[in-house]
Order: C-alpha cells, then sequence, then structure tokens
C-alpha cells in the first residue's frame, strides 16, 4: 500500500483469499488554513489549523461506513495532515492489522479502541461487524471534530449577554450571543456565515444537532443490507425500550 497525494493506491494481492475481507474502506485525513471569506489556503502553516477533512470532506459531508451485520470490515487510512490523530470507533473493538511497514502478523495484534496515526502514517485496522446500529467513528482530538475553530475567543459560560446583545443587533441585525451554556448551544443555531467558510457543528442525527462538524462519521451495521451495498439506509431504528428517557 502506498499513499499519494492525490490519494490512494492499494496493490491487492494475487490470491483473492489472502488478507481477505467483506468491506474494504480507504480515506486520507487533512488539513487546512483558510481564512473565512478567502479562496486560498495558507499553505506554509503547519501548526495553527481551523479545517480538518478526511477526503477534504467534513462531517455531514462525509460519507456513512456502511456494513453487513456479520462482516469482517477493514478501514485504511493514511495521514497527510501536520499532527497525530487518534482514530476512535464506538460499539466495537479492532486490531491494527496492517501499517506502512506491512501487514502485522496475528500473533502480534491486540484489541483496541483508537488507534494513534503519526504524521505520513497509514493504518490499516480491521473489526467484525457484530453489532447493529449507528456507531460514531471519528478522531479523538476534540477540536478536529469540529471547524472554524474561533481561536482567542473568551470563555462566555455563565455571562449574561442579553443588554449587551441588544445594543450590538441595533449595529449588526443578524448578530447572535453565544457561548452562554458553553460550545452545545452553538449545534442549533444556524448563523450567516461569511463565504467560503463552514460552521462549527453542522451535523443532525435522529435525535436533534450532533456537535460533529470536521472528522467524524458514523459506521452503519445493518442486518439486511445486502452483501457488496454501501448504500445509506438511513439512521438506525431502534427497538422498542432501547433508547434512554428522562425519568419523571
Amino acid at each position: 500500500m502506498a499513499m499519494g497525494m492525490m490519494g490512494f493506491w492499494v496493490t491487492h494481492p494475487k490470491n483473492p483469499e489472502l488478507h481477505k475481507v467483506d468491506r474494504d474502506f480507504v480515506f486520507l485525513l487533512n488539513s487546512y488554513d483558510i481564512e473565512p471569506g478567502s479562496s486560498t489556503p495558507k499553505v506554509n502553516t503547519m501548526l495553527d489549523f481551523n479545517l480538518w477533512t478526511w477526503n477534504s470532506r467534513v462531517f455531514p459531508g462525509i460519507d456513512s461506513l456502511v456494513c453487513r451485520q456479520g462482516d469482517r470490515v477493514r478501514i485504511r487510512f493514511g495521514n497527510l495532515s501536520m499532527t497525530n490523530h487518534p482514530i476512535h470507533i464506538h460499539g466495537h473493538e479492532f486490531e491494527v492489522t496492517g501499517t506502512d511497514g506491512g501487514w502485522v502478523p496475528p500473533s502480534a495484534r491486540w484489541p483496541e479502541v483508537t488507534t494513534d496515526v503519526a504524521v505520513g502514517q497509514m493504518r490499516a485496522i480491521e473489526f467484525d461487524a457484530t453489532d447493529v446500529g449507528d456507531w460514531a467513528f471519528h478522531c479523538h482530538k476534540g477540536h478536529h471534530t469540529m471547524n472554524a475553530m474561533g481561536h482567542g475567543v473568551p470563555t462566555m459560560i455563565g455571562v449574561d449577554q442579553r443588554k449587551i446583545a441588544e445594543k450590538i443587533i441595533r449595529i449588526i441585525p443578524d448578530y447572535m450571543a453565544m457561548g452562554e451554556k458553553g460550545m452545545a448551544d452553538m449545534g442549533a443555531m444556524e448563523m450567516p456565515l461569511p463565504d467560503n467558510t463552514l460552521p462549527m457543528m453542522s451535523g443532525n442525527g435522529p435525535f436533534g444537532p450532533i456537535e460533529m462538524g470536521g472528522m467524524f462519521t458514523t459506521v452503519k451495521i445493518r442486518k439486511d443490507q445486502k452483501p457488496g451495498d454501501y448504500k445509506d439506509p438511513g439512521w438506525y431504528k431502534h427497538p422498542k425500550g432501547g433508547v434512554a428517557y428522562e425519568l419523571k
């Protein structure tokens, strides 16, 4: 397996039974420093990026990884960014089965839910899709699952902004006060944005806003997904009694 700047090159073994899996996914991790309103990335930036992407796309624009229950699943990912990324899955345990150096012997593998991918590295992980549902799959660095981060913004938790907001709205009618309840309330806001930028969190799920907008997607496992069918089945329909609720 080799990585290029424009995508993956995967050389499959001559013997199709060697390292055989039912699903084989591939993506690259990259990052950009793009000022809101600008059309040109700052290509000399080495540390302070504001857009974190998989295959140059951000959640919710990243496709789900759709699997059939019981499939053996391989996910390969390479890191083209300038920082490491701990890639994490929910609901399942995987093994790192491949690195830049080749395939990892079965005797050297161990169960994991997170594997760190350094700059320029690639990893191949494998797991059995045993449990149906929609399982989060993402970089475990919190700011990499969000975008257009406002660096240097003061903490406004618990600050009553009503009076100052009234004054600012007289000058800027579209102004919206943010951060009084932390970052979670930003996920539900739909604010006007400068051209050529992205909201910090814009994904929606079956229960409302998903507070993610960067290196994040879902592994969707279904019992009735046909072999080789990668079409998105929609959100998982939880069985009766399978969803938490507020006890009153």
